[in-house]
């Protein structure tokens, strides 16, 4: 199966995370009509994951993709439904991750042509609402049709190298309660805009913990409001904050190192410091050794496709693969085609990329029987 030609088709199908209900039903009708049997899992909300085994001898491999996009941006001056130019191909998705799920989704049918004894045991699933709060990947995790899972490929972009590892990440909630007085008398009040801002305006001074693999934490504000009532101060603010964190940083030490930070500022308002709240666990950071033998073989794999070796990096934000490598515990491997603009105007894929991207995975999985 042509992966450029299944891509042109999935690119084509508009599903932002909330809408993959007919890329879904597209997925499971092709691969029924390719002769397997398929198995969708409800995910309330959102379309349903796609879920189709295939036997082989050996490790049980799990190639997964996701088939939600974001929302179309401004800006757009290419076909978001797809457009060629050269070896680039442009649309809303390509690059993450149509490219990288049209790849899995043709290497598996193509796997369904070989003898057992040919290929390890395959489960090819594709999952909705990774752009949000990886619902989808949760309720897959969840039902237990993982469980004898031995490695996840993971053909998300990135730039054909091989990731290993991850930070995680807390989405934080500061709320500041400060004292309501006469605005024109503010220093009978406690303004908790002002006490607030000087939080948010000195995250720089926490030094998050360093990992070898994964750098630095990081912080960084997305979000604050307040507002006085009429001619007051006021006695209200609150703000979001991302935290980006590495192996060693949970948030029982986030949560002190922010309480520590507003004691050193003087922070003068009382302070709310939680989580917000989200359907899903928290992603966590992970790290994938590289001297495991799964991963000798990719890189191997990796060589006899492109005649080079592959360069290993680590991602520094957060995806499906922090749940498959931490809630199910098992060896996560990420890689896929080389692209640009993700979730921005005139997305795009390179799409000799995909090609050696499959034949990369197609030398791995052969090398693992």
């Amino acid at each position: 199966m042509d992966e450029f030609e299944l891509l042109k088709k999935l690119v084509a199908i508009e599903s932002p995370f909330g809408r993959e209900g007919e890329i879904s039903r597209f997925i499971t009708s092709l691969l029924e009509e390719h002769g397997f049997d398929v198995e969708t899992l409800p995910v309330e909300g959102f379309g349903d994951d796609v879920l189709a085994y295939l036997p082989g001898r050996g490790l049980t491999v799990v190639l997964n993709g996701h088939m939600d996009t974001v929302n179309l941006s401004p800006g757009w001056t290419r076909n978001p439904k797809g457009e060629l130019d050269g070896d680039r191909f442009y649309g809303l998705g390509s690059a993450d991750m149509k490219a990288g799920l049209a790849v899995l989704l043709s290497l598996f049918v193509e796997m369904g042509e070989l003898s057992k004894r040919e290929r390890p045991n395959l489960l090819f699933t594709a999952v909705s609402d990774e752009e949000g709060y990886s619902r989808g990947t949760w309720e897959l995790i969840k039902s237990g049709k993982l469980e004898n899972a031995d490695l996840v490929l993971v053909a998300e972009p990135t730039r054909e190298r091989l990731m290993l590892g991850a930070r995680g990440r807390f989405v934080i909630t500061v709320r500041a309660r400060g004292k309501k007085a006469h605005a024109a008398r503010p220093w009978l009040g406690v303004n908790a805009i002002e006490e607030l801002a000087k939080l948010v305006s000195n995250l720089e001074r926490i030094r998050p913990k360093s990992h070898l693999k994964l750098g630095r934490g990081s912080y960084c504000t997305l979000y604050m409001r307040g507002e006085a009532d009429g001619l007051s101060v006021p006695d209200y603010a609150e703000a979001i904050i991302d935290r980006h964190t590495v192996i060693g940083e949970d948030w029982e030490r986030v949560e002190a190192e922010l309480r520590k930070l507003a004691e050193r500022v003087g922070v003068k308002a009382e302070l709310e410091i939680e989580k917000f709240p989200r359907p899903t666990p928290d992603m966590l950071p992970y790290v994938v050794r590289e001297n495991l033998h799964e991963v000798k073989l990719f890189k191997r794999a990796y060589t006899s496709a492109t005649g080079e070796g592959p360069e290993v990096t680590y991602g520094r934000s957060v995806g499906d693969f922090n749940y498959f490598a931490t809630y199910l515990g098992k060896p996560t491997l990420v890689f896929g085609p080389e692209g640009g603009n993700w979730h921005a105007s005139d997305e795009w894929v390179s799409v000799s990329s995909m090609r050696r991207v499959k034949e990369t995975y197609r030398a791995f999985l052969a090398s693992l029987v």
